[in-house]
């Protein structure tokens, strides 16, 4: 008996790409996957999840007003700034489980790259030139992870290799998984010691220049800050006066403003390595998000409520 004979409603999906469809291999019947790009008004007047497009959701999410939509599932771990574009009703999921592992490979390399001069050897490349430089290890240096949730503990896992000390930080205290995580209230004490500092936290208020001049002057000379959060979690102001000065390293994959302007300092500061928020946008990211979307399918069908939800519901 099929679903329309048994009186069940399919369900509708609709993903922005042909590819994301055919990741998502075979759907459980009663399912009907559409590919809906959101560049043109809705195929549909109802569906039961929509996936919008991974780069440009924000410039689309309109195009839902007037659509009966019961998930929109998005497709990136941040969420700062939806809620002021989502029309109002609609339950929305961001996609934890998806970018960490992408993310915490580009914190490590960013890390790396800052300490070995791999960014100076890429221009020396480029010139023909060969300047050997006797450098700062990874090993041995003292690493605090700003943030410890899915990304931060993915850079920690892929750190354990690497012989550093490492010191978690949350918003609370707490021990997990055998690891001492302390509270940002500790960061006057913690910070005088991180040679390395990652920053893993997502935006918003409560992490809205967090990294401030007060932070970046407890920091000792010559340390490093890698960002692969969110960019509005540094004043940038601070850090250029820091970096300026010759204080402070930085190596940044979110910037604020972003993207970052041309002619804005941190493009020529010495010291400043930047990648333009790649942090997710790898091959680690189709498998993830397929798996993300087929378990939402899953547990729809089932009944059962959707996993992720960070707006409404």
């Amino acid at each position: 008996m099929d679903a329309v004979s048994s009186g069940i409603r399919n369900l509708v999906v609709s993903v922005p790409t042909e590819q994301l469809a055919a990741d998502l291999g075979p759907v459980p019947d009663g399912v009907e996957v559409v590919v809906w790009p959101m560049d043109a008004e809705a195929p549909r007047d109802r569906f039961d999840m929509v996936v919008p497009p991974y780069m440009s959701m924000a410039r689309v999410l309109a195009r839902l007003e007037g659509v009966e939509v019961g998930l929109v599932q998005g497709q990136s771990i941040g969420y700062d700034g939806v809620a002021d574009v989502l029309p109002e009703g609609l339950v929305f999921a961001n996609a934890a489980s998806v970018h960490e592992t992408s993310t915490a490979e580009l914190a490590v390399g960013l890390a790396l790259a800052a300490q070995r001069h791999l960014d100076a050897f890429a221009v020396d490349t480029a010139a023909g030139r060969w300047a050997p430089v006797f450098a700062e290890s990874l090993a041995d240096r003292r690493v605090l992870l700003l943030g410890y949730g899915g990304v931060g503990k993915a850079v920690a896992a892929r750190l354990s290799g690497f012989e550093v000390h490492l010191t978690a930080v949350a918003s609370q205290a707490r021990e997990e998984d055998g690891m001492r995580v302390h509270s940002v209230d500790e960061l006057p004490e913690l910070l005088p010691r991180a040679e390395i500092v990652i920053v893993s936290l997502p935006g918003g208020a409560r992490t809205r220049r967090l990294v401030d001049d007060a932070f970046l002057a407890a920091l000792p000379d010559g340390a490093l800050v890698v960002n692969v959060g969110r960019g509005t979690v540094v004043d940038t102001e601070a850090l250029v006066d820091h970096v300026g000065r010759g204080r402070i390293r930085a190596a940044l994959d979110v910037t604020d403003p972003e993207p970052l302007p041309e002619g804005h300092p941190l493009w020529s500061l010495p010291g400043v390595l930047i990648s333009p928020h790649v942090g997710g946008a790898s091959t680690a990211m189709s498998p993830r998000i397929a798996r993300l979307v087929r378990t939402q399918i899953e547990r729809l069908a089932a009944g059962e409520p959707p996993i992720n939800v960070v707006l409404g519901g």
